[in-house]
């Protein structure tokens, strides 16, 4: 008899991709948000309950020029049909670049690609002016060289809103699915599944927004540990020294916490800051750990556009640079319409 157990959540799954962040300002907020209502379009990506009238005709575009030459994106556009609620359909997808191909004795014979795709057919739909329920369902088709894999996921998301006392609180459970073809001998992977709470709460008569994300509920331990762990000890037994078993629970309490701020001093510009603590913690070099963890961008609001970028920084090595833009198709029109009737 045996049994095994493991504390990381990273390399358990397959689809990883699905739990990149594209807005620019979900990356710049800390990497996940699902507690904000405004007519932001990408925030429906991570919570379909988030999804509402107020993003008619509306139409993003993303892209992030991720770490090496691996580059990922996503687009989407939202409508409204009577009788049946808020609709929206989106791509996103990662192209991972060109690898070299060898065989098993090393000799080089050619190269390959990989890439990984999923279309987002989300709707949502309000009851009374509280309560907003939303699934996003996600087909995804995955090819790895000579690999290919299909899968179908959904995100489920509940938010309530209190637009007088300024509050929005959210539940959402994202990646449930199934892997229907697997990538070899029908030998299965689970999904990224992952359960999350949001509240947000914007100042009455101050221009910020803050929000927080409670995220990977599902499992309380997310600590990383390996064999080269480094541990403390005593200086004079030699034993090593257990740790404080409140700064323990303390520490695995954090990783599951995600801090954003919005400072909107104008309609028309809006700067953003973030903290994942789990982020820090797993990819901070103990002698130094600078800004890991930490992630910042602005949006400006440009004739019809809106614009926004996103940085995240995951390592001393490097950040990631997020460009998203968005606008309402229906301004364009409408000033054609107006310009007629004059």
């Amino acid at each position: 008899m045996s049994l095994s157990a493991f504390g990381q959540l990273g390399g358990s799954y397959t689809y990883a991709f699905l739990d990149l962040t594209n807005s620019a300002r979900v990356a710049s907020l800390g990497g996940k948000t699902n507690a904000i209502w405004d007519n932001d379009l990408n925030l429906a990506f991570h919570n379909p309950a988030l999804l509402s009238s107020e993003m008619q005709n509306h139409l993003v575009l993303n892209y992030v020029n991720y770490f090496t030459d691996i580059n990922y994106g996503y687009v989407s556009y939202a409508n409204r049909i009577e009788k049946l609620g808020n609709v929206a359909a989106g791509l996103h997808f990662i192209n991972y670049g060109e690898f070299i191909a060898a065989d098993h004795l090393g000799n080089k014979n050619g190269t390959f690609t990989a890439s990984e795709y999923a279309l987002n057919l989300m709707w949502s739909r309000s009851y009374d002016s509280l309560f907003h329920f939303g699934i996003n369902v996600k087909p995804v088709y995955s090819a790895m060289e000579k690999y290919r894999s299909f899968g179908m996921v959904a995100d489920i998301g509940l938010t309530y809103t209190n637009r007088k006392k300024l509050f929005v609180a959210s539940i959402v459970m994202r990646n449930i699915g199934y892997q229907v073809k697997p990538y070899h001998d029908q030998k299965r992977e689970s999904m990224p599944f992952e359960i999350q709470l949001g509240v947000s709460q914007k100042l009455e008569h101050a221009p910020f927004r803050f929000s927080a994300v409670f995220h990977n509920l599902q499992q309380f331990d997310l600590t990383y540990q390996t064999e080269e762990t480094v541990l403390d000890y005593d200086p004079l037994t030699g034993e090593p020294v257990e740790e404080n078993k409140i700064e323990q629970f303390g520490d695995r309490m954090m990783r599951h916490v995600i801090f954003g701020v919005e400072f909107i001093p104008f309609e028309s510009f809006m700067f953003r800051a973030g903290y994942n603590y789990q982020r820090r913690m797993e990819l901070k070099l103990d002698t130094r750990a600078a800004m890991v963890g930490f992630s910042w961008g602005f949006g400006l609001k440009i004739y019809k556009f809106h614009l926004s970028y996103g940085r995240a920084r995951y390592h001393l090595a490097g950040a990631s640079n997020h460009f998203s833009l968005s606008t309402n198709l229906s301004s364009f029109y409408s000033r054609k319409q107006a310009s007629g009737v004059l």
